[in-house]
């Protein structure tokens, strides 16, 4: 580079997710388009760099770094500061340092890029190459094991670069330039199938094989970015009915990998919204509309698609040899066991459910579960946030350093304090088994060591027998325990940045109440640091305790004795009909001795009790499969609704009666469905307009997980929104279980600022 005489001399440092995704090579290319000398580095607080030029050309170059960034790249903070000139003859990048405790983002898991789809069909040594990837795509989380982020600190150190590989990698100008998981057929990772006794590794008969396999009906495990993945052809109902039967999943819909947008577009009702969504570099599976019939087992009798696009190499090159639209893909798991990622266990476990697996012999350190969302008012809204999401961190206004949440039973994840930011884990699960325990231990020790946290908080829920709750405990730290649905609120608080009163409705289908009962429809008026609990639905017997949310029935049977007495022996309902009355007359008296009875104002018992009634689901398969199947049979064209009452407390005992006078009448479930989803609505609305006629609030935060009842979010968000309300709803974090965790940081943050103990009503 031509030395310009030197005008001026800055220090820019640059804080974000600006690792594992081009970024110095990018500032290297700008720096030259500017003729600017001086260097940049990766450090674990971000990247520094010193430029050197005239005044306009440094400017323009720092104007230029948010819109030309990396796509995959999120800056969060730009600062500049002035430096003394040193004569710099050009501009270069310097090794990264490891200076401090400060941390950097983690680049989460990118999609396969264009780019490097076209070079696997050019270059000679990536031919059909199956772990191809650049500085804008691949591996990243799932293969990181400490920062900062470098080769030698990722699953890729025991690959050695041959010469190739390594002077793409040394060269600025190429997009591999430091890339960690730069690799090709002759130095990187290798695929292995085995099918019983015999292994293969030459990859053109591996693909050729799985090909076979798959169109012959059979099913195979492959090993993903984050986790093995069950898959068959999605249009072949045998074998979808086999991986059924084998994973041991009666009812819960699979999720489907289309081979490109067309086919998605042939096979749904696509929006733009979610042509995005699907086709972004995180590649989640996107909930939606079913458009042509796949095998009737991968819905299971729901009018939705779990879709999602290829986003590792191996998918691409697997449809092109497959010529078929569509495959199951499915977590790698039995049961309610987290996602295998061990070869030896893969080949173990995996081999019950599949007639091949086919390994790789890279480890991945951090387990990811695909991501699913769905898009509700033009926005994307996250449902599981794991593999191309996390570990990306929510940036509050609060410090949260030190701090850490336990998160919830079911859906779980934990979250994490460094700084102002908040980093949420990947999807865990639910934390009933060991092995999930195990994952969420062990998960933790690591973003503690990866992040440089020093814990000094543990915030956690006010149910003590949760294993969150007690894992919390067992650590030994300053506890704070947080109200399960206050902490829903603040988890969509903090995610919006909001410090301040607000409404908040959090609708779900359990949680601890500081009455002794079961909360689960709270109407709170809220901030950071406690509630008041406003209104709530009316609460109702739940015979069983937990097995209701097994059994439906038990709940449906409830309600209608609630409303109707003995008298409801005397309705003309298929539900009561099937009913064995002697079992119902002895649960009908632990009702009213109050035997493993509790109260419950559930929301989500609601829908249950609704869904069993009209005789949709008085069993479950899959946890919410009631309001899922309620959900799904509304008719989107009536407006129509049912009464209720409300006072001290929300009364949808008026529903039930017209609900089964409807069912008597022979009113189509539809047409039902949407009445009962229209009614829930209406009440919240109405509880809501009272709360801010009387508080003078106009800020509305829904949450919680019924708030992933796309009909009931959709209307009563724009139905908020025409009255003048500012209502807030949750997009990048989980609006379920998941998102908890988000919700107990902010508050034990806001409560530590404060110097005050936690206040609840």
């Amino acid at each position: 580079m031509k030395k310009k005489e030197l005008v001026l001399a800055k220090r820019i440092h640059i804080k974000g997710l600006v690792q594992g995704v081009g970024f110095r090579p990018f500032i290297y290319r700008l720096a030259n388009e500017h003729n600017l000398t001086g260097w940049v580095e990766n450090r674990n607080d971000g990247v520094i760099i010193l430029v050197e030029g005239e005044a306009e050309q440094i400017s323009n170059f720092i104007d230029n770094i948010r819109p030309k960034s990396p796509p995959a790249s999120n800056i969060q903070h730009i600062q500049v500061s002035d430096e003394e000139a040193n004569g710099f003859s050009d501009f270069v990048i310097v090794k990264s340092e490891n200076k401090s405790e400060q941390i950097t983002d983690v680049s989460p898991d990118i999609a396969v890029c264009d780019d490097c789809l076209n070079d696997y069909k050019t270059q000679a040594h990536r031919i059909d190459y199956p772990f191809i990837n650049c500085t804008n795509c691949g591996p990243r989380f799932s293969i990181i094991k400490d920062l900062p982020y470098d080769r030698e600190k990722t699953t890729m150190e025991p690959f050695v670069m041959c010469d190739t590989c390594r002077e793409e990698y040394e060269n600025v100008l190429d997009r591999r330039f430091h890339a960690q998981p730069v690799a090709c057929a002759t130095c990187g990772p290798q695929y292995e199938l085995v099918i019983e006794n015999e292994r293969f590794k030459d990859f053109d008969h591996i693909i050729d094989k799985v090909t076979e396999l798959i169109k012959e009906g059979q099913i195979v495990a492959i090993k993903g970015i984050g986790g093995f993945q069950l898959a068959c052809d999605a249009q072949n109902e045998e074998a979808v009915n086999l991986l059924r039967q084998r994973k041991f999943r009666e009812g819960k819909p699979f999720a489907v990998m289309f081979a490109d947008i067309n086919a998605v577009k042939e096979f749904t009702v696509m929006y733009s919204a979610e042509k995005e969504a699907l086709e972004s570099w995180r590649r989640p599976i996107v909930i939606m509309r079913q458009k042509k019939k796949l095998a009737a087992a991968v819905s299971n009798g729901f009018h939705t698609i779990g879709a999602m696009l290829p986003y590792m190499p191996f998918h691409h090159l697997l449809f092109e040899k497959l010529n078929l639209p569509a495959l199951v893909m499915t977590s790698g798991n039995i049961s309610d066991e987290p996602i295998v990622i061990d070869n030896n266990v893969a080949e173990e476990m995996l081999s019950q459910i599949a007639d091949a697996v086919l390994i790789y012999n890279r480890e991945i350190y951090n387990r990811t579960d695909d991501s699913v969302a769905m898009v509700v008012n033009d926005k994307e809204r996250i449902i599981r946030r794991s593999r191309g999401y996390s570990p990306e961190p929510v940036n509050l206004d609060l410090d949260v350093d030190g701090i850490v949440a336990a998160g919830a039973e079911l859906v779980n994840c934990f979250c994490i304090g460094k700084g102002n930011q908040a980093i949420l884990s990947q999807h865990i699960g639910d934390l009933k088994n060991l092995e999930t325990l195990e994952f969420y231990e062990e998960s933790y020790h690591r973003f503690v060591k990866l992040f440089r946290v020093k814990p000094e908080i543990f915030a956690h829920d006010l149910h003590p027998d949760y294993l969150s709750t007690r894992f919390a405990k067992d650590m030994r730290l300053k506890l704070v325990g947080v109200q399960h649905h206050h902490a829903h609120v603040a988890s969509c608080m903090a995610e919006h940045n909001l410090d301040e009163k607000v409404i908040g409705v959090s609708l779900d289908g359990t949680g601890y109440g500081t009455d002794g009962h079961i909360w689960g429809s709270e109407i709170f008026i809220c901030d950071l640091a406690g509630y008041e609990r406003f209104n709530h639905f009316e609460y109702v017997p739940l015979p069983g305790g937990d097995r209701v949310t097994k059994e439906p029935w038990r709940t449906g049977l409830s309600y209608l004795y609630m409303v109707y007495g003995a008298e409801l022996w005397n309705l003309d309902l298929p539900f009561v009909k099937n009913l064995d009355k002697a079992k119902c007359d002895y649960i009908l008296e632990a009702i009213d001795k109050k035997i493993n009875s509790p109260q419950s104002c559930s929301a989500g018992r609601l829908f249950d009790a609704v869904a069993a009634i009209m005789n949709i689901c008085t069993i479950t398969q899959f946890h919410a499969e009631a309001p899922m199947r309620l959900e799904d049979l509304a008719s989107g064209t009536v407006e129509a609704a049912y009464p209720f009452e409300f006072g001290e407390s929300i009364s949808f005992q008026p529903t039930i009666r017209d609900i089964v006078q409807d069912m008597q009448d022979g009113v189509s479930t539809t047409e039902i469905s949407a009445r009962f989803h229209n009614t829930v609505m209406n009440a919240i609305f109405a509880v809501v307009s009272l709360a801010r006629t009387q508080r003078d609030i106009s800020k509305v935060a829904l949450t919680g997980g019924t708030f992933q009842n796309r009909y009931l979010l959709s209307r009563l968000e724009k139905l908020l929104e025409s009255v003048g309300f500012e209502v807030y709803t949750q997009n990048r974090i989980p609006a379920n279980d998941g998102g908890i965790a988000l919700g107990q940081l902010a508050i034990a943050a806001k409560l530590r600022s404060l110097g005050k103990p936690y206040q609840k009503s």
